[in-house]
């Protein structure tokens, strides 16, 4: 039995709307995600963690911002739990609400003048809450496009859910640009930085009514209606694939550490260290992820057509390639080579590889288990690269006051990313995995038929 659809008449035509409820919700939680990244950089600790010293703060503003990611796997295992058992679609309107909530009352959120050591307190536990719908939204947007679509396109349909990512980011830096011109100076720190916070209210209605629209997804309906759900998908994902979730989640370093050192930690570090506008920062991320919308679907793609693992590599080689001259354009502070610098290397490099992650991951997980493993093995990579990525970096900057660690940081991500994607299969044009107990009775019948 196929692990999903291989109908030929999937067409763009019908995949339009779950396409759309899966990309536009994405980018919605990954705004709201997103912004909170923005202002740990550059405000939050003067905000939350002012009788601290200028890295210092910015370390203890880092490491609530790692809260997110450490929520990250255990909302992955939460709501992988829930979206094998009950369906993709009810739990992704419940990450959809719980980020969408969060992200509205950190704009509520006190300052530490104002009610001292609660102030971190909160929005810490509001991180944490935030990171754990974004680690239960990944599997159910991607697996929404791959159980819709068919084995021959299924890196180009999970790549759209993929592009929520630059969607939101893009989106987030542009929310920042506007709100900074309308509140300037100590009114910025004051009110302004609440706004895009509470702007999410009318974001998460928007994609709440795109969801509510869709129906579960025919794999998962298929599997319910044989009595075939698991009684336990997160230890059954751990017992039966425990080796792809570890690879998996080392396939993300070289893809998921540089991204935040681009997005992130470079607005602290271009600001105090490189003296760069901040706004060129932002454009610059702006201009990227318009780049990396057009140029993950297309990458995806062609990893359809060459094979996922061949590309994989081959982008992961490109961003090892590229860290040292990333850092050399940032040094000119010359404006066209700053923001050439982050539309290649978050356009091209990081889009390269995250495009087709979302198929290379998933693929190797059966309906019956999918939800659960392929969320484990996306979302541990937020404890060993993403979230520690701005904190290492920072601490890399103090201590050697060069940016050649950065870089080395970048390739050794990279060569992990690499040699994990050498060591998991190949299953473009292919069935993806098939659930482990229907391939136990299979070998079975073939032992007593020998």
């Amino acid at each position: 039995m196929a692990a999903i659809s291989t109908s030929e008449n999937v067409t763009i035509r019908k995949m339009l709307p779950i396409l759309s409820a899966s990309t536009i919700g994405t980018a919605i939680e990954w705004y709201d995600f997103f912004l909170y990244g923005f202002f740990s950089a550059t405000i939050f600790n003067k905000l939350f963690f002012p009788l601290l010293d200028p890295v210092t703060g910015i370390l203890a503003s880092f490491t609530t911002y790692y809260i997110g990611f450490i929520a990250r796997p255990i909302g992955g295992a939460f709501f992988g739990w829930f979206g094998d058992r009950i369906g993709r679609k009810s739990v992704l309107v419940t990450t959809l609400l719980l980020m969408g909530i969060s992200t509205c009352l950190m704009g509520l959120v006190p300052t530490y003048g104002q009610v001292g050591i609660l102030a971190p307190v909160l929005i810490t536990l509001l991180r944490f809450l935030q990171g754990a719908g974004v680690g239960g939204e990944w599997g159910g947007s991607v697996l929404l496009s791959l159980e819709y679509g068919d084995n021959r396109r299924r890196g180009f349909w999970t790549s759209w859910p993929q592009t929520g990512v630059p969607l939101g980011l893009a989106l987030a830096a542009i929310v920042v640009i506007i709100t900074r011109a309308l509140f300037v100076g100590d009114a910025f720190t004051g009110l302004g930085w609440r706004i895009p916070f509470f702007l999410s209210v009318v974001l998460i209605l928007v994609g709440l009514i795109i969801r509510l629209r869709i129906l579960d997804t025919p794999a998962f309906t298929k599997l319910k209606e044989e009595n075939r759900i698991a009684r336990s998908p997160f230890t059954e994902a751990f017992r039966h694939h425990w080796k792809d979730i570890i690879l998996t989640a080392l396939l993300r370093s070289g893809e998921q550490a540089p991204f935040y050192l681009f997005t992130t930690f470079i607005l602290g570090y271009g600001v105090t260290a490189l003296k760069i506008p901040l706004n060129l920062l932002y454009v610059g991320i702006i201009l990227a992820a318009v780049i990396s919308f057009v140029f993950m679907p297309t990458a995806s793609y062609v990893s359809d057509i060459i094979g996922r693992k061949r590309w994989f590599m081959f982008g992961t080689v490109l961003m090892a390639v590229f860290a040292f001259p990333f850092f050399l354009l940032l040094q000119t502070r010359n404006p066209v080579a700053v923001v050439f610098a982050l539309a290649f290397a978050i356009g091209i490099c990081h889009a390269s590889v995250y495009g087709p992650q979302a198929a290379f991951i998933t693929e190797h997980f059966g309906t019956k288990l999918r939800y659960s493993g392929a969320s484990l093995g996306y979302q541990l990579a937020s404890l060993t690269a993403g979230g520690p990525a701005p904190i290492i970096a920072t601490l890399l900057v103090a201590y050697y006051h060069s940016y050649v660690p950065l870089a080395l940081y970048i390739i050794l991500m990279a060569a992990i990313s690499f040699f994990a994607a050498l060591a998991l299969k190949e299953y473009a044009n292919k069935d993806a995995q098939v659930d482990h107990d229907e391939i136990r009775p299979s070998l079975d019948a073939t032992a007593s038929e020998a």
